[in-house]
């Protein structure tokens, strides 16, 4: 689809990068990264992930400049790359991400209002599931009235989310104590890399789920006012998230040791506030949460269905996602993710599974889209020559391919599992396109894809993975 003629500019794709990702996951930070790790070890996940994410974002930016015609993004660059099967499963990763991404919000939302209304509390599952169907199909009214409004109230909330972070960040620092900070500083055994390589791989996942939506710019280049924006608000967008969430989650150390912080429940930020200033801190930071999170659950629910539609009118995905209503929203993609947004939330709700599981499967499936984006953007500075943008994507393709590593192979292995029925969706658009199925390469990659898939069925169904 052609972009608008107003089409959505430079601070509308900015609050789009930060506001997904600044979700649930920033409010949670504290416990999450301290249920692994030291300080010590913290600090250096952190360089680690701030490099990385630096150089991903410039990969977007050098991508977003050298081929604005590749609208969608993370689908095109690896479509554009490595093929349509690559193409079709980045961009089937990165819808699944979508909304998994919203159903892990929508369950801490349900944990946040419990703090304030026990009704929303795990128990009563009949009431969430209703609250829950009130919230997916609110947003489908919503977004369903055009794309660009929907971007444009995604600034407020992206605002309005920001006030809490610095208030606590401002209020922390008063409160922080360089003999608290400096308690198990690598962790309770000391510092050793046999101890502390294990603990900066489980920041790594965390991290992970906190930087998911530093895509969210290119994803919607179609919609841009200006392809010059695009670039810019990426790399804008994260390196001042990625301030945000260091001073949240380091700073914390100074309020509270490693086991308090480990034992919070969350949202945790709202219990180290708590702690400072007393119980009106946690009532501030869980409504701030709690705008914060319907900011999110907007931006998500926009990514997710654009990306899907993309794919379908390149002939990628079905052609049932291809469809705009008189608003130009693509109305069957919207209504698609929401039904499965819908589904697996009943399924969360019912098993109650936790917002930190639910993002991490999330976080995973986002990570083949980021590492092909990565692969595509070396290939192409191979190709024109430019030989600082051959390291940064070198850096950047490389520290994907760690994220599926420290990840851990559970993870991986669940991810599997929902990636192996896109094969079959692919199926159908391939037919719908006239074209032969699969080459060898790609039949050789669908081998693998359900060969692990299996694997993970079996692990899940004798307990030997367990998430």
């Amino acid at each position: 689809m052609k972009a608008q003629t107003a089409g959505i500019g430079f601070f509308g794709l900015a609050a789009m990068v930060v506001g997904t990702m600044i979700g649930g996951g920033a409010f949670n930070l504290p416990g999450a990264m301290a249920q692994g790790a030291g300080v010590g070890s913290v600090l250096i996940g952190w360089s680690i992930t701030g490099l990385g994410m630096i150089m991903l974002a410039f990969v977007f930016q050098f991508l977003a400049n050298m081929r604005p015609e590749l609208d969608g993004g993370i689908y095109a660059y690896a479509k554009e790359g490595f093929g349509r099967f690559i193409g079709f499963n980045s961009g089937w990763g990165y819808w699944m991400s979508a909304w998994i991404g919203t159903v892990a919000n929508i369950t801490l939302i349900f944990s946040t209002l419990s703090y304030f209304f026990p009704i929303f509390s795990a128990e009563h599952r009949t009431f969430r599931l209703l609250m829950s169907a009130l919230l997916i199909w609110g947003l489908f009214w919503l977004i369903r009235r055009g794309m660009r409004e929907a971007a444009l109230l995604n600034i407020v909330t992206t605002i309005a989310k920001l006030v809490p972070l610095f208030l606590f960040i401002i209020l922390i620092l008063f409160a922080f104590r360089i003999e608290t900070f400096q308690i198990d500083f690598w962790g309770s055994d000391g510092f050793s890399w046999s101890h502390v390589f294990p603990q900066v791989k489980s920041t790594m996942l965390v991290t992970l789920w906190a930087f998911v939506g530093i895509e969210g710019a290119v994803v919607l280049s179609s919609r841009a006012r200006h392809k010059r924006d695009v670039g810019r608000a990426t790399v804008i967008g994260l390196v001042g998230t990625l301030l945000i969430y260091m001073m949240i989650s380091i700073f914390s150390f100074g309020v509270m040791t490693q086991e308090q912080l480990a034992a919070l429940p969350e949202p945790s930020m709202a219990y180290v506030l708590e702690a400072v200033v007393g119980p009106i801190g946690a009532t501030f930071i869980n409504i701030g949460l709690l705008v914060s999170l319907g900011g999110a659950l907007l931006g998500w629910t926009i990514l997710a269905t654009e990306i899907s539609y993309v794919a379908s009118r390149d002939g990628v995905f079905p052609r049932v996602f291809n469809r705009l209503n008189r608003n130009e929203t693509p109305v069957n993609a919207l209504f698609i993710t929401q039904l499965f947004t819908q589904i697996v939330t009943v399924i969360a709700l019912f098993s109650e599974q936790t917002y930190l599981v639910l993002s991490s499967i999330a976080g995973i499936a986002a990570l083949v889209p980021y590492l092909f984006s990565a692969l595509f953007g070396w290939k192409e500075a191979r190709r024109m020559h430019a030989r600082r943008m051959l390291v940064v994507s070198g850096i950047a393709s490389l520290y994907a391919a760690w994220l599926l590593y420290a990840s851990g192979i559970e993870y991986v292995l669940i991810a599997m599992i929902l990636y192996a029925p896109g094969i079959f969706v692919f199926m159908v658009a391939e037919r719908e396109q006239g074209r032969p199925f699969l080459s060898r390469m790609q039949y050789a990659i669908a081998v693998l894809i359900l060969l692990a898939a299996t694997y993970g069925v079996y692990g899940l169904v004798t307990a030997t993975i367990a998430l």
